[in-house]
């Protein structure tokens, strides 16, 4: 009963650490579609190309939230695929707190960290360019609208009133109605001071941020309670006796959406049980709760399922390398 209670606690804890990235980013991708600046857009949609190199290095930072930001973004278009991919990847999610926690060389930590950001970099651009060079990279625009109609979160009440006010100021613009340009004056006052146009965005957002943060939870809570089942020393038996089944299985541990993967090979690494392959290979695939999030608001799936191929692939590759290059960290 114990154990039930720690991983509930747990759960609870790691999933309320993701609420403010999940709603800060709902919040700007509500502003973004329904701002009236297209300026605002044009830049944010023209960024993908160098979206892999920001989106490694800031995966990189020692939060959790990031990956679930990215795959959010992405599921509205905000960011592109090898964006993702790249987040994910650099992602170190709790491998830094247990390094710390060791006292273990900085340089060990940060030549990991440096490998995860380069492999992240490389592999989301060659996404990017294997998409345009195929023609599926999409249309380049944004689809945030997309994400409001599969939540039902009602964002379009501030289309309406957004749209009702361009289309009486364009009138009085025109100067085809004076009386227009008066109501349209008005009605813009009156958004301003009462916030008519506001709270549908914050809505929107908190709608968005509530479907997915209990989705996240229940998925945590789930593998939470697998992994204190298997036991970490299972897990580590199962890892130690052949290095090339070993990068595999890590790979397949890294992919589940918990903190407790992260945290496993990590101990496993530093305890001499696991190699350096097989722990790279996990710890690049253990992009937090990123892929998670991708298959909750993303609705093609086969594009969900080739994201989570490319990083598994990716993972497992490099983690081969690492091991028949006998790298040390």
């Amino acid at each position: 009963m114990d154990f039930l209670v720690d991983v509930l606690t747990e759960s609870v804890i790691d999933t309320l650490k993701l609420i403010p990235f999940l709603f800060l980013t709902y919040l700007a991708m509500e502003a973004l579609e329904h701002s009236a600046s297209h300026h605002v857009r044009a830049a944010v949609e023209k960024s993908g190309k160098a979206g892999p190199v920001v989106g490694s290095i800031l995966g990189a930072l020692p939060q959790c939230g990031f990956s679930a930001m990215a795959a959010t973004l992405y599921a509205g278009r905000v960011v592109t695929a090898g964006t993702l991919v790249a987040v994910i990847l650099s992602t170190s999610d709790e491998m830094i707190p247990v390094f710390v926690a060791h006292q273990e060389s900085p340089t060990r930590l940060f030549g990991i960290l440096a490998l995860k950001v380069i492999v992240g970099i490389i592999a989301g651009l060659l996404v990017d360019v294997a998409l345009r060079m195929l023609h599926r990279a999409g249309d380049g625009h944004a689809h945030i609208h997309e994400l409001c109609e599969r939540a039902h979160c009602h964002c379009e009440d501030a289309e309406d009133e957004n749209g009702s006010a361009e289309s009486e100021a364009r009138a009085a613009t025109a100067g085809e109605h004076d009386d227009v340009a008066r109501r349209a004056h008005e009605h813009g006052h009156d958004h301003e001071h009462h916030g008519h146009g506001l709270w549908p965005i914050v809505r929107s957002a908190l709608v968005h941020t509530v479907q997915v943060t209990v989705f996240i939870f229940l998925v945590t809570f789930f593998f939470g309670l697998l992994i204190e089942g298997v036991g970490e020393d299972a897990i580590g038996e199962l890892l130690a006796d052949h290095p090339v089944r070993a990068t595999f299985i890590a790979a397949l541990v890294g992919l589940i959406p918990n903190c407790g993967a992260s945290v496993a090979l990590t101990e496993l690494f530093l305890d001499g049980t696991l190699a350096a392959g097989p722990m790279i290979a996990g710890l690049l695939v253990s992009g937090g709760v990123g892929l998670l999030v991708l298959w909750r608001t993303n609705a093609d799936l086969r594009q969900n399922a080739a994201v989570t191929g490319v990083v598994y692939a990716v993972g497992v590759a490099v983690g081969l390398l690492v091991g028949a290059a006998g790298m040390m960290f």
